[in-house]
């Protein structure tokens, strides 16, 4: 029949799969959560590449290192001017006009082939694959500089401090007067993988990387997962190769930001693979973001373990915890009190003057919005309005209360090449 022949073609496409933001590589956390926050913190650097190209009457060139399936593309595309108000349009930083090339570059030939079947129609996009372990290919150097040297995900931690020295600075050389570089490591002190604090400092440290948290939780045990090695740094270890890589190539490159990623949502908070005290997280927090589900908040509560000998470590997951915790219960509070008959709150909870001030302020904009919005009978505005606010809110946690210097799953260093 046709009609079986047409349903039976639309399902092997896979355009009829159930879509859940709760599992998977692009669950509602790597969404509107990791990507967001990455796009954030490179905002201001992507901002004034832009304006200056514009002076120049120029367009952006962007080369992805590692850039797997295209989703640095994406990411970049996607990163807006500004926070918006509620009439203005959301205006992203690099739209397609301004951009000129994006060539992206990956070792492992099945991404690359998803990376053209998404975007292979795009005639300002090439994929090229190339090993960069012992720096730059002739392939990519052949090309006219890029303004934007781009990675995401992890990708300098699968090279040796050697390799990424001589790679940074086969950039530097190849870049223009001015370029913006982003590298992209593994968190040293991340609370996901705690067991490994003490490997040496004075030692270039691998860990055993699984992707166990791609399986459901009754199925982990039961797969034999592969590993791999994948360097873990701090931002003392990152600079180091900046500096090396700077005098190689005789050229400035500034940090401009340093930032971690994904401290309380690191996708090994859920396994607990390499650390058996880990709050799993990271459902609870993809629940948030989960439209018309509503999320137990209780689960979303951290018990910190701290690991002895690490006073400094230890201070800070239990500030951080301690804040995002109080949010979490506060939150409990305001909808425990709220009367939804008379839409008021009936006792709101004391914010502390001592708090820190990103906490205080999102205490106070959960209360407003659970005040705003509460009073609403359709449309589940718990599970739809109020939920992902708190999610925003622990991602502005997150944000406003790192250090940056390795305490996520990822650290981030955004820096300027400078040739002038």
């Amino acid at each position: 029949m046709a009609e079986e022949k047409a349903y039976t073609q639309a399902a092997t496409t896979g355009k009829y799969d159930k879509a859940s933001g709760l599992l998977g590589k692009y669950d509602n956390v790597r969404r509107f959560w990791e990507d967001q926050l990455t796009g954030l913190f490179l905002r201001p650097a992507l901002n004034d590449l832009v304006t200056r190209k514009n002076e120049c009457m120029e367009r952006i060139r962007v080369l992805d290192l590692g850039c797997g399936n295209g989703d640095g593309y994406d990411l970049i595309m996607d990163v807006n001017t500004k926070d918006p108000g509620l009439y203005e349009f959301i205006t992203a930083a690099l739209t397609p006009e301004r951009l000129q090339t994006y060539v992206g570059v990956d070792i492992n030939e099945e991404l690359l082939c998803q990376a053209e079947s998404c975007f292979g129609v795009n005639p300002k996009m090439q994929f090229m694959r190339e090993d960069l372990s012992d720096g730059l290919t002739e392939n990519i150097t052949r090309h006219e500089p890029f303004d934007l040297y781009f990675s995401s995900y992890g990708t300098w931690s699968h090279f040796h401090d050697e390799q990424a020295v001589k790679l940074v600075a086969d950039i530097a050389r190849h870049a223009p007067d001015r370029a913006i570089f982003v590298g992209d490591w593994l968190g040293r002190w991340s609370y996901e993988w705690q067991d490994l604090w003490d490997a040496p400092l004075d030692e270039a440290y691998f860990m055993d990387y699984r992707i166990s948290y791609i399986y459901p939780k009754q199925e982990r045990d039961k797969v034999k997962v592969a590993s791999f090695p994948l360097r873990l740094m701090c931002q003392e270890e990152i600079q180091h190769i900046i500096d090396r890589a700077e005098k190689e190539a005789g050229c400035r490159i500034r940090p401009v930001k340093y930032f971690d990623r994904s401290i309380l949502v690191g996708r090994h908070l859920e396994t607990g693979d390499y650390n058996a005290n880990c709050p799993a997280l990271r459902y609870g927090i993809n629940s948030l973001f989960e439209g018309y589900t509503r999320t137990d908040l209780e689960t979303l509560i951290v018990d910190h373990v701290p690991r002895r000998g690490y006073d400094f470590l230890n201070n800070f997951f239990e500030s951080f915890f301690m804040a995002a915790n109080t949010l979490v219960r506060h939150t409990i509070a305001l909808l425990s009190h709220y009367d939804s008959e008379k839409g008021v709150l009936t006792s709101i909870p004391e914010i502390r003057s001592f708090y820190p001030e990103p906490l205080k302020e999102a205490m106070y904009c959960m209360q407003r919005i659970i005040e705003g919005v509460g009073w609403l009978t359709w449309g589940d505005v718990r599970a739809n309005v109020i939920e992902s606010h708190l999610g925003f809110s622990l991602r502005k946690l997150e944000m406003e209360l790192q250090p940056g210097i390795g305490v996520g799953h990822s650290l981030c260093g955004i820096f300027e090449i400078r040739k002038d």
